[in-house]
């Protein structure tokens, strides 16, 4: 079912203009993170001529890939709107192997790393149990705690070689947030879908005018040639066994990444969400392993699904998979053409800071809905609340983790890998003692709804199973211990059997007496000011609303309904 907020559904065709400067924006956000392969060429102490083909490699890698995750038929692709940019998740990994071999052992490795991630999407649909509701929400709302760091940075104007903040960097920076914020919340249609693209050139006119844009970044952009194929620059391949671990691990964790932007983008796409899906989940890190293999093929940067570019679909209303191929085709083309996407090696701080402020807003949030999705106890509490601690940590006091092996280095990376990998195991530690049936015995006459409320209540929490379904389950228990008392139905004690999955919640009621009828039309007032047993049937109706299914049977005084609720 299609939310009421998006503009854009999935399945929408924008008109082609509308789906070119859509993407174009989407282009905006993925010139951020071309930041991390000149990290990774500047740490080996490379050229220049390096840095700038790993970057237009890179490019035409995250093109391709995002082409690819927007396939909406066969084992390949997600079929969302969920393109990638150059992986942080690598950056550690990519610079050890840098210092290591080079960048062709870079490239070698990246691509090993794609086809190990290829092998691990095929086992994704075995692991729904790693990634209940409160896991992957918060995967999701990490994703933009993590950047927010570089977010602040920037939008104050500094970074590791200016640690001074200038006003009028700050001043660019609040103007280019406005203009994005103003227009995504006072507008409707087309001013909305453009929020970011309007902001940033905005941004962009303010930094020209307060001069933190000036005319010689200016000149540089002039200076590059039109049109470069910079393919026969390649250094080549290499492989080593000894990295073999650390990019191994660097890919789990862009996995794990992609698995809360995927889910982010079921959620946002489909009013009814209610569980991950784990197949299709699968298909889009299989797309996810094809860009990081036509990187290392290429020679560009390990690529992984960008949260940024999801906060931005949330906040535009615009989900539509033709967006991507638009974004995919605009990136590709720009790989090609070294004068235009200079344009975006200029782009100021401030704008950079504003655009991913604006973005991860909507991130964030949307990870604490998934968390609240479900009921929550004391164990997910502390899944939750544990993971954000350790997982930040990392950026509070990261000299604690600066000594460790370079082969564990990359899941104490980023406050990201870390809080990810400590909730997965802390769910599955926590899960220890859950059981998944349950058992509750009711005294007609005696005990009350407080004993079904509490009982349920609890049990809800441990299951984390979603609110409403366990208040109809409730609902639907007391109604009959209700109707039991006041239609003297049974004769001793109630026995109710509640088991719980991810798909279904299933109440077994058992007890000795009369079998309570359970009709399908609702008594009118006729009938229940005239016939005394009508009352009963409008219990029995109630009941069958609240379940998904209701059956009952009898075996002599023996009574037996079943309810089942879809989770």
């Amino acid at each position: 079912m299609r939310p009421s907020n998006l503009i854009y559904g999935v399945d929408d065709k924008p008109a082609p203009w509308e789906s070119l400067f859509l993407g174009f924006q989407h282009v905006c956000i993925y010139a951020i993170s071309l930041i991390i392969p000149v990290i990774v060429v500047r740490e080996a102490g490379g050229s220049a001529d390096q840095a700038a083909y790993m970057v237009t490699m890179s490019m035409i890698a995250g093109g391709i890939g995002a082409i690819v995750q927007a396939l909406s038929k066969g084992p390949v692709g997600s079929g969302y709107l969920c393109p990638p940019v150059c992986g942080p998740s690598f950056l550690s990994a990519s610079v050890l192997a840098a210092k290591t071999g080079g960048l062709a052992l870079v490239f070698g490795m990246t691509a090993m790393a794609g086809f190990l991630e290829a092998a691990f999407s095929r086992t994704m649909h075995r692991l729904r149990v790693l990634f209940p509701a409160e896991v992957t929400g918060l995967i999701v709302a990490m994703v933009g705690i993590t950047v927010i760091r570089v977010a602040a940075m920037n939008f104050f104007g500094l970074d590791m070689a200016d640690a001074t903040s200038e006003p009028l960097e700050v001043l660019v920076s609040f103007v280019t947030l406005a203009a994005m914020v103003g227009l995504n919340v006072w507008t409707k249609g087309k001013l909305r879908l453009f929020s970011v693209l309007m902001g940033m050139t905005v941004g962009y006119v303010a930094s020209f005018f307060l001069g933190v844009l000036t005319v010689a970044q200016l000149s540089q952009v002039a200076e590059e040639p039109l049109v470069s194929f910079p393919i026969a620059a390649h250094p080549g391949w290499a492989f080593s066994w000894h990295l073999v671990v650390p990019f191994a691990v660097a890919m789990v964790c862009s996995s794990l990444k992609s698995v809360g932007d995927l889910t982010t983008c079921q959620k946002i796409n489909d009013a009814a969400w209610k569980r991950p899906d784990m197949k299709n989940i699968s298909g889009g890190i299989l797309a996810d392993s094809v860009g990081c293999i036509t990187a290392g093929a290429l020679g560009g940067m390990g690529q992984s699904t960008s949260s940024t570019n999801v906060g931005l679909s949330i906040a535009t209303g615009a989900t539509s998979r033709v967006i991507a191929f638009a974004q995919g085709g605009l990136l590709v083309f720009l790989g090609f053409c070294p004068k235009l996407a200079a344009i975006f090696a200029t782009m100021p701080k401030p704008v950079i800071g504003a655009t991913l402020i604006f973005a991860l807003s909507f991130m964030v949030m949307a990870g604490f809905q998934i968390i609240m999705s479900r009921m929550i106890d004391a164990r997910k509490t502390f899944v939750v609340g544990l993971s954000v601690i350790f997982g930040l940590t990392v950026d509070i006091v990261p000299e604690v983790f600066a000594n460790l092996h370079p082969w564990v280095q990359p899941l104490f990376s980023s406050s990201l890998s870390t809080a990810t990998v400590s909730a997965v195991v802390l769910n599955l530690i926590f899960r220890i003692g859950i059981a998944r049936r349950v058992r509750l015995e009711v005294l007609p006459g005696v005990d009350g709804s407080e004993k079904i409320f509490n009982f349920m209540d609890q049990q809800g929490g441990l299951w984390g199973a979603r609110h409403e379904v366990i208040y109809n389950a409730m609902s639907a228990m007391n109604e009959f211990v209700e109707a039991a008392v006041g239609y003297d139905l049974a004769k001793t004690s109630i026995i109710m059997d509640a088991s719980f999955d991810e798909y279904n919640l299933d109440v077994d009621i058992r007890y000795q007496g009369k079998l309570a009828d359970f009709p399908s039309d609702r008594p009118n007032k006729e009938e229940l000011r005239k016939d005394p047993e009508a009352a009963a049937r409008l219990a029995g109706f109630l009941i069958r609303q609240y379940a998904d299914k209701l059956t009952a049977e009898r075996d002599g005084d023996q009574c037996r309904v079943r309810l089942h609720f879809d989770h």
